[in-house]
């Protein structure tokens, strides 16, 4: 063929030929990158619902099945012998149940008498505590609760009295500088003295009886096996012990464990040992809108009325020390400002 005739052919026939391949090529490859890019944006799509159903899971399912708090104990206007009896069918009850694996549950322990820290490790050994309940049993005086968290018996318990009693002194001294705040004649204003001085007073002995690591401990909560729960009701220092399988989570439970005193009902009609903290302000007036603040971490009670109070009705407890917000000052002398529950951590 000659080159003229050779370069018309590859003129007219090959490169034509071979423009239509490149075309049909750059065409597939096109059409596998649009392919491959919906291949990626639909796997992409995928992951991120996955993401965000996940998160969702996480963050709202749980609060909506947390459910109700629990209260475990005593309630107002409940017969304490009943009560303890209640307890004692329930953990019976507990202790017939089959399983192939022993199952721990909280449980509220409640003692006849006030013991000592060092006195509750025969009573409590073998499970493993949670908190302890204390109070100072300041004779005929009203004084509040407090919630002491405890892994460790008895070291636990003396760390935080001794936290307790540094948090009384404090009250102490503020009580004492709001009434020498207050010198004028006004009946109101002595009222308001009177009580400030009588919470000091009370907060002082407090703080000294914590100090000592008094025989105050009147109630536990633990977690242990039916059996376990079972051996320690059996002991003589115990009044009952409470299962309390429907506890989840400790910040969803309150425990009123009943006072040793405490020997028939309830009176509804009483105000609780424990409602908000004493720890007063700054700035005292004839009529002060805001005196005493509220500081869980200040589990004591407040200022007393000098006279004969009766005991508290009610065992509710507050939490040990962390400060928080104000409260309002008490309505007369014979109601002290008394400590408030807080947060878990120092739980609930």
């Amino acid at each position: 063929m000659r080159p003229q005739r050779f370069l018309r052919h590859l003129d007219q026939v090959i490169v034509p030929r071979l423009a239509g391949g490149f075309v049909r090529v750059a065409r597939g490859r096109l059409r596998m990158r649009l392919l491959t890019a919906a291949a990626l944006l639909g796997v992409t799509g995928v992951l991120l619902a996955v993401v965000w159903t996940a998160h969702r899971g996480t963050t709202t399912v749980p609060e909506a099945t947390l459910g109700e708090t629990v209260q475990v104990g005593v309630v107002q206007g409940q017969s304490v012998p009943l009560y303890a009896k209640q307890a004692r069918s329930e953990l019976a009850g507990l202790l017939k149940r089959p399983a192939a694996t022993p199952v721990e549950t909280y449980a509220l322990v409640s003692l006849k008498a006030y013991l000592a820290p060092e006195r509750l490790t025969p009573v409590l050994g073998g499970v493993s505590v949670v908190e302890v309940y204390a109070r100072v049993p300041l004779g005929r005086t009203s004084t509040a609760s407090v919630r002491i968290p405890a892994f460790k018996i008895p070291e636990d318990v003396v760390a935080g009295m001794r936290q307790v009693a540094a948090r009384r002194d404090t009250d102490a001294a503020d009580f004492q500088g709001l009434a020498g705040k207050l010198t004028t004649a006004d009946a109101e204003e002595q009222r308001l003295r009177d009580t400030y001085l009588g919470g000091s007073e009370v907060a002082r002995a407090e703080a000294e009886a914590y100090r000592k690591g008094c025989t105050c401990v009147y109630a536990a909560v633990v977690r242990a096996t039916p059996v376990a729960l079972d051996q320690i009701a059996s002991r003589p220092e115990v009044r009952a012990v409470d299962p309390a399988p429907e506890v989840r989570r400790l910040d969803r439970a309150v425990f009123l464990p009943p006072l040793p005193e405490q020997v028939g009902q309830l009176d509804p009609s009483a105000s609780p040992s424990a409602s908000a903290a004493a720890s007063p302000s700054a700035s005292p007036s004839a009529q002060p809108s805001r005196t005493p603040s509220a500081e869980p971490s200040d589990p004591g009670g407040g200022p007393s009325d000098p006279g004969p109070a009766s005991p508290p009705a009610s065992p509710v407890a507050e939490t040990s020390p962390s400060d928080d917000g104000p409260a309002s000052p008490p309505a007369s002398p014979a109601h002290a400002p008394s400590a408030a529950a807080s947060e878990a951590g120092e739980a609930g």
